[in-house]
């Protein structure tokens, strides 16, 4: 028997980055549809990296690839909710970063969904994996558990 996940509380996280819900995030059920929340967790990610300026999308030399993802659903959201994305890091390894990132409804303390996602680091023209670089880690480092 597998133990459900609970939903994690705000300050379980670090960092808060706040995205508000489009009308066209709704699915027919009157919620934000799921593929949305996968698109919350890349948009944190990411922007975090470029804010710190770790990340060029369009140049630098090593990017993180998303190697796996998972979603836990608790609560539903909805347009024109405000998200809050809380991020974390839970793993920092050599070629890989695993984040934790918890979705929080408008002020609820509890997350509606949380998710992870993973970053395996690899050269841009030779699509293998390399070493995280020492920039990444340093913009990570505070991230961690």
């Amino acid at each position: 028997m597998t133990t459900r996940m609970q939903p994690t509380l705000r300050g379980d996280y670090p960092h808060f980055d706040a995205m508000p819900t489009r009308w066209g995030d709704n699915d027919s059920y009157g919620h934000v549809n799921n593929v949305v929340y996968y698109a919350f967790f890349d948009s944190a990610v990411n922007r975090h990296l470029i804010q710190h300026g770790v990340l060029d999308i369009a140049t630098s030399p090593v990017v993180g690839l998303v190697v796996e993802t998972r979603c836990t659903f608790f609560s539903s959201m909805g347009f024109p909710d405000v998200v809050h994305v809380g991020l974390k890091v839970v793993h920092l390894g050599t070629s890989s970063v695993r984040y934790q990132i918890g979705l929080f409804r408008n002020d609820e303390p509890q997350a509606s969904a949380v998710g992870e996602f993973v970053h395996v680091y690899v050269e841009r023209a030779a699509n293998r994996p390399v070493a995280i670089p020492q920039a990444v880690r340093e913009v990570l480092g505070p991230l961690a558990a």
